[in-house]
């Protein structure tokens, strides 16, 4: 498929429209709920480790690799890299220590970031939101490295990451409705919630497209940071989650299919 008519539009614009379509598989994944009240959790377990898979492959191949690539000839290569990978782990780090949320797996009094009152179906949207902000700024951040190097294959880079991203975003969506109808939310309000954790991403996104499309020498450490912060997130969130009930197995075999998956969608048509 040709999609080189896409270098035409602005970097931000791309970026924008890529995550909302991120934000439109979340909520399709959400939506899961007008059909089940529960889902099973073997299925569930395989699913995140899919996600989990995804979003290992996309860090590497699609953010830390060209953040590498791009300062070979430099005296120092491996610096952006390494404090760009650092730098989102801990700007995770932070944020979970400060944005109120609860993982599904843990009592309301396990809760963790700055203690509130809110209740435990605000509380599980939370932490799914806290997931898509580092997706959201990883699609935007590659969308914008088309203002330095107009290439086409850069966008098919950033095209493939959206487009992986919007896989395990699926799962995801499912992860937080389901609770929350379990929890006695209404079908729609749970819908509702579930779709509303996505909306971070087109923030996110315009927000890391714009920075690096105002600041050049931005691009190798925004790329880093957001790998960064997508592997904090898989390994203190989404791998324990997926882990839920002992069924380790099929978590990791949910894990390899999703880097599998999003290691051939790169390499064949990154």
């Amino acid at each position: 498929m040709n999609i080189s008519w896409l270098l035409e539009y602005n970097p931000i614009f791309l970026a924008f429209m890529a995550t909302l379509f991120t934000w439109g598989v979340t909520a399709l994944g959400a939506s899961l709920v007008f059909f089940f009240k529960t889902i099973n959790r073997r299925v569930l377990n395989l699913m995140l480790g899919f996600a989990a898979g995804v979003m290992i492959a996309a860090s590497y191949w699609s953010l830390l690799a060209p953040a590498i690539e791009m300062e070979k000839d430099s005296q120092y290569p491996w610096l952006p890299a390494v404090t760009g990978f650092l730098a989102g782990g801990a700007f995770i780090l932070l944020i979970d220590k400060i944005l109120p949320h609860l993982h599904s797996r843990l009592p309301i009094d396990k809760s963790e970031g700055i203690k509130t009152t809110w209740d435990r179906s605000i509380l599980l949207v939370l932490a799914i939101t806290l997931h898509n902000i580092p997706e959201g700024l990883a699609i935007g951040v590659a969308f914008g490295a088309l203002t330095h190097n107009p290439d086409l294959g850069v966008l098919t880079g950033a095209v493939v990451l959206a487009i992986g991203i919007g896989l395990q975003n699926f799962p995801e969506g499912t992860a937080v409705s389901v609770p929350l109808r379990r929890e006695g939310l209404s079908r729609r309000k749970a819908f509702f919630y579930g779709q509303l954790s996505g909306m971070v991403e087109p923030l996110a996104g315009v927000l890391g497209a714009y920075l690096v499309v105002t600041i050049t020498p931005l691009l190798p450490y925004a790329l880093s940071f957001a790998a960064g912060a997508m592997i904090f997130v898989v390994v203190e969130e989404l791998i324990p989650e997926s882990q839920t009930g002992g069924e380790t197995d099929l978590s990791s075999i949910g894990v390899m299919i999703g880097f599998a998956l999003m290691m051939l969608l790169d390499v064949a048509l990154g």
